[in-house]
């Protein structure tokens, strides 16, 4: 009997996503648990699963269609059966018909991640990539057709009967083309690119955080050669112990929480409906990483039940996955408070823009050596910038200039910051 695979509720509060890639096309045998498409939501990209085995007998959305939870995405059944009249993009299931729920999916996009970073990885679809080897086809040296440069079961066709070109040795500069989606206007060409559904996620938050809190952003200046003194002594003896890559953001985010502790406000959200702050007693720290799709939010959570190597490998963990597409869901959701680093790239400072719901965000700013006075006399000292945005509606500016002044103090006395530890 056939059945009805919806686009299921892939995690809390997700309600639509984008069909980024279909893996299977119809005709095609799938088993239980083989990949069928891959969904980009508001969190992630996902990779959804078949629940049954079967033969493909309708897809109902193309690449790039946004999806609602609910929606009939796919048909699987016999060969040969007719196919239930669902209704693309409705809910309701024909009588008789199996509604079938996904199990628990694996955040995972290697596709999404070969063509943001460059990789030379052909882009198939495994059904493609097994015709390929069936007919010897080396698909590095094809020229994919389809979407997004894409290889065909007719580009791996047409190479196997040699009526293909292949794509030039990386040695050998292939030949400019214009793009096809460069139009030529009166004032010259303009190329348009689609925003793929993370960019339209990141621009409704920020713009959404911008209209709803009142934003103010208090900049400190820290003198941080004590702590940078004390990360050099420790990054060779720690990354030696413990195979892994020490940075100094595990200084950042101790400081953090201890000044949350003491400005509990910098570590809440507001009930409006209740009227009521929401004062949280756990410390789930954002980390703001930049990826090639977008900026990305993965949450440390219990961050201050957590050592410095603790700290160091969870950071170098997520923000790698990050960067991948990899995370679970689990993973971007109940922050508390977030820390933007935007020293490594640049600038004297920024003003972040506050994670809703949260009511404050931490910007680091490169470190420096400067020229400074100290008791009398000009020194050069390792010397930076910190800045917090917060939501004056909730937080006065003295609150926010005394929580700086103590952060700014933990960083320029790290055995103060050890010593709270």
């Amino acid at each position: 009997m056939a059945f009805v695979f919806n686009f299921p509720d892939v995690g809390e509060g997700i309600h639509e996503g984008t069909v980024v890639e279909w893996l299977v096309a119809e005709g095609d045998v799938v088993a239980e648990d083989q990949p069928l498409l891959k969904v980009e939501t508001d969190k992630a990209v996902v990779e959804l699963p078949s629940p049954k085995t079967g033969t493909v007998l309708k897809i109902h959305f193309a690449a790039g269609d946004l999806i609602h939870v609910g929606d009939a995405l796919i048909v699987i059944g016999d060969a040969g059966e007719s196919v239930p009249d669902s209704g693309k993009g409705t809910t309701a299931l024909p009588q008789g018909s199996d509604a079938v729920s996904a199990p628990e999916v694996e955040v995972a996009d290697q596709l999404a991640t070969a063509v943001a970073t460059g990789s030379r990885r052909p882009l198939a679809t495994p059904k493609t990539r097994a015709l390929a080897r069936e007919m010897g086809v080396d698909l590095s040296k094809v020229s994919g057709t389809g979407s997004g440069g894409r290889i065909t079961d007719d580009d791996v066709e047409r190479a196997a009967r040699g009526e293909v070109s292949l794509t030039p040795p990386a040695s050998v500069p292939a030949a400019v083309e214009i793009p096809a989606n460069v139009t030529i206007t009166a004032d010259g060409p303009v190329e348009r690119v689609s925003l793929t559904h993370l960019r339209k996620v990141i621009a409704g938050a920020m713009r959404s955080s911008k209209q709803i809190s009142a934003h103010v952003t208090h900049v400190e200046e820290a003198d941080a050669t004590a702590l940078m003194a004390a990360y050099r002594d420790l990054k060779p003896q720690i990354e030696a112990e413990h195979d892994i890559k020490f940075s100094v953001l595990p200084f950042f985010i101790k400081a953090l929480v201890e000044c949350l502790k003491d400005f509990p406000m910098f570590n809440a959200s507001v009930d409006e409906e209740a009227g009521e702050m929401v004062l949280k007693k756990y410390y789930n720290i954002g980390i703001a990483v930049d990826t090639p799709q977008g900026l990305i939010v993965p949450v440390i959570k219990d961050a201050d039940s957590k050592d410095m190597i603790q700290l160091a490998r969870q950071v170098a963990d997520i923000a790698g996955r990050a960067r991948e597409r990899k995370l679970g869901l689990d993973e971007l959701r109940g922050g508390t408070c977030t820390i933007t680093n935007i020293g490594p790239l640049g600038g004297v400072f920024a003003t972040p823009i506050i994670n809703q719901p949260e009511l404050a965000i931490l910007g680091l700013h490169k470190i420096e050596q400067r020229p400074v006075v100290r008791d009398g006399q000009i020194v050069i000292r390792d010397m930076m910038y910190l800045s917090i945005s917060f939501d004056h509606r909730w937080i006065d500016g003295a609150q926010g200039a005394r929580f700086m002044t103590q952060f700014a103090r933990l960083i320029s006395n790290p055995n103060l910051l050890m010593a709270r530890l």
